[in-house]
């Protein structure tokens, strides 16, 4: 293979443009070709950045040979069939998040990769964000301690962004499946797989949109870490992820658009002990907050495309699996489950294999 990974762009959307633009600026990575079943959309991003040719069927895409991987940037339901043709013809694959909005997909999805031996790799992205990957570090080098509690939330406004046809707005595509993915991700990345899950929902916001848009979930992690994450589609706010870790140490709070991290640790003495209150002020203010300054890349499109390179080109680890990204998928679908039922729900990962 060539040391140059060349793609075959399935997607021209606004995703698509993201990722057209960060392959455009990579070394070591070239775009054959764009494809798009509004081929308007592909000309004219193929135009901008002299991609030579488009597509409206990447099945005629796929029958090329110069092309060694491919980019799937298109509506999550469509991420099975485009993924297994790919796969199929001998392509590697990165698709956006969520792998699929059903297990079943991704049980097969797997499958196929496992029987082609080509790289599948799913678009995780709190795992490539800066702030993030900072506070998993301190996590695991035991700053703050034992973990016992975790949060996080995926707040964003689709008010005005149902996307082209209306993708967003599938009866199909529950927020938690969609937005939440990432929120639930990154909890399982940095607390481990929940094995049971509670969640509630409303829909007193987007009243016009076939999915409830508020849930709160409730989660149980190995070693006794319990967690929650909050998910809106119509709260009127900035876009957030604001995440919380508390360990018996410390506590980080850390959100994918600030510019640093806040770390919370205990006062303690030259012999690590803690160090007792010498004043009433001291009794509400006993511990230290250190601001600790991150990048602010919260959708790192080029962390994953030189992972997915490394990984094809040189055989370097996969960040992101296929089957890590299906757990997401069943851990997400036990939440929409649970809401539905109004019972607590054991999360389902031997489904993930059959």
């Amino acid at each position: 293979m060539s040391k140059v990974l060349r793609y075959g762009l399935i997607g021209a959307g606004v995703f698509g443009g993201i990722h057209m633009n960060t392959l455009s600026l990579m070394d070591y990575c070239e775009v054959k070709a764009i494809c798009d079943k509004h081929i308007e959309s592909a000309q004219e991003l193929a135009a901008k950045y002299d991609v030579p040719d488009v597509y409206s069927d990447y099945n005629e895409m796929l029958k090329r040979d110069d092309i060694d991987a491919v980019a799937v940037v298109i509506s999550d339901k469509a991420h099975k069939d485009a993924t297994i043709a790919a796969l199929k013809a001998g392509k590697h694959v990165l698709y956006e998040k969520p792998m699929s909005l059903f297990v079943e997909d991704c049980r097969e999805m797997i499958k196929t990769a496992d029987e082609t031996g080509k790289i599948l790799m799913v678009g995780q992205v709190c795992r490539f964000a800066p702030g993030f990957i900072k506070a998993k570090e301190l996590v695991d080098k035991g700053v703050i301690g034992e973990l016992f509690y975790v949060e996080s939330e995926y707040a964003h406004d689709y008010a005005k962004i149902p996307g082209v046809d209306g993708w967003r707005t599938d009866p199909d595509r529950d927020p938690i499946i969609g937005g939440a993915c990432h929120a639930i991700d990154l909890l399982r990345w940095i607390a481990g797989d929940p094995y049971e899950v509670s969640a509630y929902s409303n829909h007193k916001v987007l009243r016009d949109w076939p999915v409830n848009d508020c849930t709160v979930s409730l989660f149980k992690f190995p070693n006794d870490v319990i967690g929650r994450v909050f998910t809106s589609i119509g709260c009127k706010r900035d876009y957030t992820m604001r995440t919380v870790l508390y360990g018996d140490k410390g506590t980080i709070i850390v959100n994918n658009t600030d510019s640093h991290l806040k770390l919370f640790v205990e006062h303690r003495d030259e012999n690590n002990i803690i160090e007792p209150a010498q004043n009433d002020i001291d009794l509400y203010d006993h511990c230290i907050g250190h601001d600790i300054y991150v990048d602010v890349n919260n959708h790192n499109v080029k962390g994953e495309h030189e992972n997915f390179r490394a990984a094809v080109l040189e055989g370097a680890p996969l960040l992101m699996t296929g089957r890590e990204g299906a757990k997401t998928v069943a851990v997400c679908c036990a939440v929409v489950k649970s809401a539905k039922s109004g019972q607590a729900v054991s999360v389902d990962y031997k489904a993930i294999e059959g």
